[in-house]
């Protein structure tokens, strides 16, 4: 596999939309040629040498090429769009649409990345070792069709809107999420490590949810069904199950009606005698304080 470096050297007044940057863009070209690929800051045609240094020739193909990105991308827009094969690493942040419409190959971003990430993915794996912005693995505004397939893993937070219109594939954070996770999804799987807020699996018609910490506000279409011990990323729990979205129209198999899955991770028994110890220790020491008070106040007065 042949390596291209590419490292920033000028950054942008506006904001840089390079599409080409990506081991298909990059497959069967030199320096030199990679160089003179054109880039948009604004309304402004430019090329990539303009902007960043180019070093080494590319593959014949993108499956033969990784491409590695160094510096401060936070202005550079469409990294990896439609990256079908290869290998891509940002060592740092990147702008909007990192991923967007992937086929396959693997994309890593040492930082984190704005919004619309992954948007319409259709395979591959996108790895964001840092933070995810809003609309994560959800179709493009005005479209219908979100993720289709591939793998997303975020080792922070992401924002809100992650999944929607979801049909497929699997999203995975470690961190907390915002409002409106997987809203309109037809299928796919989406963990959360942390903590959701509000409008979990809105008029979700079909796909999985789990849940590791907590939901703020449970969405009143979902009803409970039972508990259910499940291994979910390799960790073993007991989950209470919910299924919904019940306002929304739902294809049947075999007679069966297909409804959305959300799965809450259920406290541990260890955690909750926990809690009730510090519970209990707390209301010690408050009638501790309220007695020690009441009796200052006693010796006072005397």
């Amino acid at each position: 596999m042949e390596t291209v470096t590419v490292t920033i050297k000028e950054q942008p007044k506006l904001f840089v939309e390079a599409e080409h940057i990506s081991p298909d863009g990059f497959a069967g070209k030199s320096a030199a040629e990679i160089a003179a690929l054109h880039v948009y800051e604004g309304v402004e045609q430019f090329t990539v040498g303009k902007y960043f240094e180019i070093a080494g020739n590319a593959g014949l193909t993108a499956a033969e090429t990784k491409v590695v990105l160094k510096g401060d991308f936070s202005r550079v827009k469409y990294l990896g769009m439609k990256m079908s094969a290869g290998e891509m690493v940002i060592e740092g942040n990147a702008d909007m649409y990192v991923g967007a419409w992937m086929e396959g190959g693997k994309l890593t971003v040492k930082g984190n990345v704005d919004a619309f990430a992954a948007t319409g993915m259709k395979g591959g794996e996108l790895l964001i070792e840092g933070n995810a912005g809003n609309y994560l693995g959800s179709a493009y505004r005005g479209d219908w069709r979100g993720m289709q397939s591939g793998l997303i893993r975020v080792g922070g937070n992401a924002g809100s809107d992650i999944g929607t219109f979801m049909n497929g594939g699997t999203i995975i954070i470690n961190g907390d999420v915002d409002v409106h996770v997987a809203t309109h999804a037809e299928g796919g799987i989406i963990i959360v490590k942390g903590n959701a807020k509000s409008r979990v699996g809105g008029q979700m018609v079909e796909g999985e949810i789990t849940v590791f910490g907590t939901i703020d506000v449970m969405m009143p279409g979902f009803k409970y069904i039972s508990d259910v011990e499940r291994e979910v990323d390799g960790q073993k729990a007991v989950f209470a199950f919910y299924q919904g979205d019940l306002g929304e129209r739902h294809r049947t198999k075999k007679g069966q009606v297909i409804y959305g899955s959300i799965y809450v991770k259920k406290a541990a028994a260890a955690d909750e005698d926990a809690a009730r110890t510090a519970r209990l220790h707390a209301m010690r020491e408050q009638k501790k304080a309220k007695r020690k008070a009441a009796a200052e106040t006693s010796s006072s007065e005397e």
